[in-house]
């Protein structure tokens, strides 16, 4: 458990980090890039600001374990571990665009307790703990809207790996009729916190890691929403699939999805 000096602490931390990634956006060359695999890039953005992230915390909670995306630290533990994403859209970071973020989540136990997605550019911080999810302070709680027709859905392409794209495609098409309409943001830790407060109605997506979903996860469920994975299961941290969304929207969502992609 997280004191409120603890809390304030990680609020500077997160900041801290986010003011570092704006200052060197426009200062990241093609020579600083890496593709760690097909279509994940990398640059010193990335681990610089994980490595502050990860000595920031270890000071904070000194026995927290990390489980992280550039794998800087290898203390584990656990019991009580950080899962860090430093910076949530790197793509969207390399070419100059707005829409990336930094994901942290505290599990103890297996299971959340804090976790935290801040957006830089627009200095949003998106918090859960045991006490619900805010925005900057102020409680937040997933949309009202009810109806399929009425929504506006997120969700990422695969970059990687395409078997099922067939599936992700006959969604697609179904979803353009079906609702307001459909938007990428190219990071899912912001997709889901932007279903916590309301801006989406749900966000489905495939072959993520702990990373990208951890701490979103934990904020869309303390904001009332539902999460699974893809067999409304629970296995959307550590597994192949996440759906979130409202009370309402998620059964529909699952519906389509069971059937596209069974």
């Amino acid at each position: 458990m997280l004191d409120i000096q603890q809390r304030s602490q990680i609020d500077l931390l997160i900041k801290k980090v986010g003011d570092f990634q704006i200052q060197n956006q426009s200062k990241v060359i093609a020579s600083d890039i890496e593709e760690k695999s097909l279509n994940q890039l990398v640059s010193y953005v990335d681990i610089e600001s994980e490595k502050m992230l990860v000595a920031g915390l270890k000071s904070i909670a000194p026995e927290a374990g990390f489980l992280t995306e550039e794998k800087t630290s290898n203390h584990q533990n656990e019991d009580l571990y950080w899962i860090i994403d430093p910076l949530d859209g790197t793509t969207n970071y390399l070419f100059g665009h707005t829409k990336y973020s930094i994901s942290i989540a505290l599990y103890q136990n297996k299971k959340p307790i804090y976790a935290h997605v801040f957006v830089p550019p627009g200095n949003e911080s998106f918090v859960a703990n045991q006490e619900g999810a805010f925005l900057n302070g102020e409680r937040i709680i997933v949309s009202k809207r009810n109806h399929m027709s009425k929504t506006l859905i997120a969700t990422g392409f695969p970059y990687y790996k395409f078997d099922q794209m067939e599936a992700y495609t006959n969604c697609l098409k179904i979803l353009m009729k079906e609702t307001k309409g459909i938007r990428r943001m190219g990071s899912a830790a912001i997709d889901l916190a932007y279903t916590a407060c309301g801006r989406f109605d749900a966000f489905y997506e495939l072959n993520l890691s702990p990373w990208d979903v951890a701490g979103g996860a934990y904020i869309v469920q303390q904001a009332g929403g539902i999460v699974s994975d893809f067999k409304n299961e629970g296995n959307y941290v550590f597994g192949n699939s996440i759906l979130a969304g409202n009370p309402d929207i998620h059964p529909e969502m699952l519906r389509l999805i069971k059937k596209e992609f069974s």
